[in-house]
């Protein structure tokens, strides 16, 4: 190994080291806590060594948000690798955002925060340029859905593009997710489980969209054995059992 290819790897292992560091100290204190002196020192590196990584804080929160989202994109690629219809990897798409939800709250939370104006745009833009290619294959793995769907005869786009046919799922996840995280707001309309009326109203958009086959949003027995059946076919090593119900 040459001394350039070993100075690389050292900096990316820091790197790692940094962002690590500064995930704990957000789970810990929360976002607003986070400060780049104490995320260098519980490195044992100076603050200036961070900022050789980071060019701000901005720039760490947009990084972090980066690493997790990449994991999410692990949860869709399972449903891409799915041998089954496009109705069933389309909901499912959704229970695999539930499942990441419940797992990594915290990611919700940054997210919200990360892609306001005036964090997004005080990181550098490099980093806002990498956070998207991180996020880009998530939307590649829904429009290869919709595209299956086309295919098979599952659905009729009218002539409207395959991402155009999806964002309506998508908005619906996202703004439960707000939802869920901006404490109390659920409690406030005695709005209990979520993310199943979240999963019913998917069902309810995809027959609105005339997306076969049609399945009864309304019978719940059928909704848990669909939760059940992506839990169990994709999902069955971090599934739990309050999840599935």
């Amino acid at each position: 190994m040459s001394t350039r290819e070993r100075k690389q790897r050292e900096f990316a292992e820091r790197e790692q080291r940094f962002l690590a560091a500064a995930h704990e100290q957000i789970c810990q204190d929360g976002l607003l806590s986070l400060q780049m002196a104490k995320v260098a020192r519980s490195c044992d590196y100076a603050t200036g060594t961070l900022y050789q990584h980071f060019s701000s804080k901005e720039d760490l929160l947009v990084a972090i948000c980066a690493e997790m989202a990449a994991t999410r994109v692990d949860f869709f690629q399972r449903v891409a690798d799915w041998q089954a219809s496009s109705r069933e990897r389309m909901f499912a798409i959704a229970v695999a955002d539930m499942l990441f939800a419940h797992r990594y709250p915290e990611h919700f939370r940054l997210a919200q925060f990360v892609f306001t104006e005036v964090i997004w745009q005080a990181a550098s833009p490099q980093r806002r340029r990498h956070t998207l290619e991180v996020c880009k294959p998530m939307g590649l793995i829904v429009e290869g859905i919709v595209n299956d769907a086309i295919a098979a005869g599952d659905v009729d786009t009218h002539g409207r593009a395959p991402m155009e046919m999806s964002i309506g799922q998508w908005t619906m996840t996202l703004g439960m997710h707000n939802l869920v995280h901006a404490e109390g707001v659920l409690d406030l309309y005695d709005l209990k489980d979520p993310y199943r009326i979240m999963l019913s109203h998917v069902q309810m958009l995809l027959n609105g969209m005339n997306w076969q086959p049609h399945i009864n949003p309304f019978d719940e027995q059928q909704l848990t054995d669909k939760i059940n059946h992506v839990c169990s076919a994709l999902f069955g090593d971090m599934c739990t059992e309050q999840e599935q119900r």
